[in-house]
């Protein structure tokens, strides 16, 4: 048995031994340093879209990402996305693990690794299953109203470069509480691959579970390489 499928078979008895579905916590589309506390659980509803006819290019994507607190600084997950366009039909199916290893309160500093492994499921346009290794360390500013800046590496395994594009690049992200319930949210994945983008919006709670989080996506390359992302969390 290779590494990968090593460590795709943990990650999915993880989560079948802990919970029916449980991915990681992210800004908008990057990692964070966060991980959920011990048995707890987030549910997540996404709706990704272009605006734009699926003949001229546009797209819709649905999917869920859940979130499970295996244990004190590690969580582990499980997403799935269906994506509907003029292209032939992909269903993708994702695998998350991420510890903290670092974590000062009193400096606000913390940092984490993790990995996703991302398996195309009736996969009729040739894709392949490869993994993201990552690294990130955090910041929490007191003085600025407590914004937080996120700063990591990013690296892909399994797919031959001519085939997925950059296959390692930086993360970074922003986050500013604005109001009492509004925060500022922004993050960027560089390089030209399928990650390559970067995020702008918001996030508000609506209660003390569920929190929405709206905003706009631009890809690093591509003209009206763009959509709109709405997401609707709650948290067990």
């Amino acid at each position: 048995m290779s590494a990968l499928s090593r460590i795709l078979c943990l990650l999915v008895l993880l989560t079948i031994g802990n919970i029916a579905a449980s991915a990681q916590s992210t800004i908008f589309n990057i990692p964070s340093t966060d991980v959920l506390s011990e048995k707890s659980l987030y549910l997540e509803g996404d709706f990704i879209v272009h605006f734009d006819k699926l003949k001229n290019g546009g797209f819709q994507t649905y999917g869920y990402r859940t979130v499970y607190g295996l244990r004190k600084k590690v969580e582990v997950g499980t997403n799935f996305f269906f994506t509907k366009s003029s292209a032939p039909k992909l269903n993708e199916f994702q695998a998350n693990a991420k510890f903290k290893f670092y974590e000062n309160e009193k400096l606000g500093l913390a940092a984490s690794a993790g990995t996703q492994i991302v398996i195309p499921i009736r996969n009729k346009v040739g894709l392949k299953t490869f993994s993201m290794f990552y690294s990130n360390a955090s910041k929490v500013i007191k003085k600025a109203n407590g914004l937080r800046v996120t700063g990591g590496y990013y690296r892909i395994v399994g797919v031959a470069k001519q085939d997925f594009g950059s296959k390692q690049g930086a993360i970074i992200g922003v986050e500013q509480p604005l109001f009492k319930k509004i925060t500022f949210l922004a993050d960027w994945y560089s390089g030209k691959n399928r990650f390559g983008y970067s995020a702008a919006g918001f996030g508000m709670p609506i209660t003390k579970r569920q929190s929405v989080y709206a905003g706009y996506n631009f890809g690093n390359v591509g003209r009206a390489n763009n959509s709109f992302s709405f997401y609707y969390g709650i948290n067990y």
